[in-house]
């Protein structure tokens, strides 16, 4: 749930939504500290209630209107949807505590399959220990869902987030786990380049850190740095066969974020990679075409690969465009650098329009070839079967 003015769909205003626009406007035309307490809070009961009584398409109607109408506001209203989604007031042994939904993303790439699933309880404990020693405040209580997570299996909307975050909630006083049956769940689809999330709930006493660089002798970039070792260390065995890369755990949406972000330049890194080891290739043999593809407006970038001198595109990366990003943002010169620090030095960059075209058999994205034709990706036949496209 990428944090973006969507484009907006015909409906028309509840009282409710009317309520959360007035709010909203309230609240980003503040201009003293008091005055936005007034507005956060009277915003974060509207918002509470709306979830409560799972109304969602309220919230969705407000945040459309306010995308095509004010900005600013549209970005206050969906800075507190995130949070009323994602945090939860607690009472443990008679003391309040602050309760927050987080994530941790994991990047990975793999010829054959990216795990998925059930954790182990010997991973799980794992992740507890290098959680708790490098990434969370020293009182904080944990619980996790003992799944993997794949893109397609976590929460959709507010409302379901806000829900498992409730049930999250309950268990982080006891330092207990969700047990999940990834049966009840959307299967997980096969990507060359995917990623994966466990999820948990961290409480704290009111007012408390949550994060280990909250407190005073702590650092953003140490508990990164020690995240990433350990942490990597502590989740190897389950990636056997994959290349991965454990990105911050953060608070939910803003991991959904950070990930979603991280993944477009790991895919394309990915790409050549595999591509290397396939086709037994240098880099340099590769082209690659980067196309930008419209509905309404710019939405993603298309790369297609091509081996030089051949006519087929063999293989394709989607980059789509993320928060404030449009056609003044320079998202052609990043893909190029991702792409050149790859060893990859044929790059052509088309510049006229393209339409956002998919197979109409198996509904794959069509990538750019270099006459400016968007085609099915189509491995050469002395490859072995692999899966075909990226997340």
């Amino acid at each position: 749930m990428l944090k973006r003015p969507r484009a907006t769909r015909r409906s028309r205003l509840s009282a409710e939504a009317e309520e959360l626009i007035r709010l909203a406007s309230g609240l980003s035309s503040s201009c003293t500290l008091l005055e936005d307490r007034f507005w956060q809070e009277a915003l974060i009961r509207q918002v509470n209630g709306i979830l409560a009584d799972d109304e969602e398409e309220t919230l969705n109607t407000a945040l459309d209107t306010l995308a095509q109408t004010d900005t600013l506001a549209w970005n206050e209203l969906a800075d507190i949807v995130e949070a009323c989604s994602e945090s939860r007031s607690l009472q443990i042994d008679g003391k309040e505590w602050d309760a927050l939904l987080i994530a941790v993303p994991i990047l990975s790439w793999s010829r054959y399959t990216i795990p998925s699933g059930q954790l182990g309880r010997e991973l799980m404990q794992n992740l507890r220990v290098h959680l708790s020693a490098h990434v969370l405040a020293q009182d904080a209580k944990l619980s996790l869902a003992n799944l993997l997570f794949s893109p397609d299996q976590l929460p959709q909307g507010y409302s379901n987030t806000a829900r498992l975050c409730s049930v999250l909630s309950e268990l982080a006083a006891k330092n207990s786990t969700l047990d999940l049956d990834p049966k009840q769940l959307p299967e997980t689809k096969a990507f060359l380049s995917d990623t994966r999330y466990v999820l948990g709930v961290v409480a704290v006493p009111h007012g408390s850190p949550f994060f280990r660089w909250q407190e005073k002798d702590g650092e953003r970039s140490e508990a990164e740095s020690q995240w990433k070792k350990q942490g990597g260390n502590a989740i190897q065995p389950l990636f056997a066969g994959c290349a991965f890369d454990p990105l911050m755990p953060l608070s939910y949406f803003a991991a959904w974020r950070d990930a979603d972000r991280a993944s477009r330049a790991y895919s394309v890194r990915a790409t050549v990679s595999f591509l290397q080891l396939s086709l037994n290739i240098e880099p340099r043999q590769v082209t690659a075409i980067i196309a930008p593809c419209h509905g309404h407006r710019l939405e993603e970038y298309r790369v297609g690969f091509m081996l030089r001198g051949g006519e087929q595109v063999v293989h394709g990366v989607v980059w789509p465009l993320m928060d404030g990003e449009d056609e003044q943002t320079d998202c052609v010169g990043e893909i190029e650098t991702v792409l050149r620090e790859c060893g990859v030095t044929e790059i052509i960059a088309h510049d006229h329009a393209f339409p956002l075209d998919y197979c109409d058999d198996c509904g794959a994205p069509l990538y750019p070839n270099i006459e400016g034709e968007l085609l099915h990706t189509e491995m050469p036949e002395e490859a072995k079967e692999q899966p075909r496209h990226l997340h």
